[in-house]
């Protein structure tokens, strides 16, 4: 996850995120591989960030940017409704609020798509200098990303994956094949699983819950899962 950001005295580069399940997961069970989230910062670079950072005081910086698209835009389309799409993009920029703070209709993301504002993408405001896991945290959050686990012996490996995403989704994520070939799932839940051995003595506890296709992952489940191809 790339996270781009400007007047703040960030480290540019990887930085492993410090999440606390994982290390637990890790304490646990050993396993011969951990495999954790990692964010990287790069300083200056908007574009191809997938969320950015700044700075309360400079934030019309960055909005001034999105009016300069809006306000080109406008003079150049003779299309009614993408006129008053513009011109609500311009009613929230000019109010000093990020896009990704605004609503926007079925109608109205094909125009956001092709207009690609930058503060459309997750942002996250700060007024202060925070603890770097404490940034990273916000802007998890901000994102609408949650983490699901895989834990083993052999690796366990933290996922990101939009909130409101299937099980099917999160299969895909570890490996397109258990999407392909997915039947179904193992799911228990971090707390439940911290109080087993294994994952198959949680299955033997009846702590484990089997689900299919349909099944939305919740935030920390930890995921087995079942396929044939």
């Amino acid at each position: 996850m790339k996270i781009g950001f400007t007047g703040s005295d960030l480290p540019e580069g990887k930085i492993k995120y410090r999440d606390e399940k994982l290390i637990a997961l890790e304490k646990k069970c050993e396993p011969d591989k951990v495999s954790p989230f990692f964010i990287e910062f790069t300083k200056d670079q908007f574009v191809q960030a997938d969320a950015i950072v700044f700075e309360r005081k400079k934030i019309l910086d960055l909005l001034i940017l999105d009016m300069e698209k809006c306000e080109v835009r406008l003079l150049n389309t003779n299309d009614t409704d993408e006129k008053e799409f513009l011109k609500k993009c311009l009613f929230y920029l000019e109010k000093e609020t990020p896009l990704c703070e605004a609503e926007f209709s079925e109608n109205e993301q094909k125009y956001l798509k092709t207009l690609s504002p930058l503060s459309v993408k997750p942002i996250v405001i700060i007024d202060d200098e925070l603890e770097i896991n404490e940034l990273i945290k916000k802007v998890i959050e901000k994102s609408g990303i949650i983490f699901f686990y895989t834990a083993g012996k052999d690796e366990v490996h933290a996922w990101p994956v939009k909130k409101g995403s299937d099980i099917v989704t999160c299969a895909g994520k570890i490996h397109t094949d258990l999407a392909r070939g997915f039947i179904k799932a193992d799911i228990v839940s971090f707390e439940d699983f911290m109080k087993c051995h294994n994952m198959n003595d949680a299955k033997s506890k009846g702590l484990a819950k089997l689900v299919d296709r349909d099944y939305i992952v919740k935030e920390a489940d930890i995921i087995e899962i079942r396929f044939n191809i």
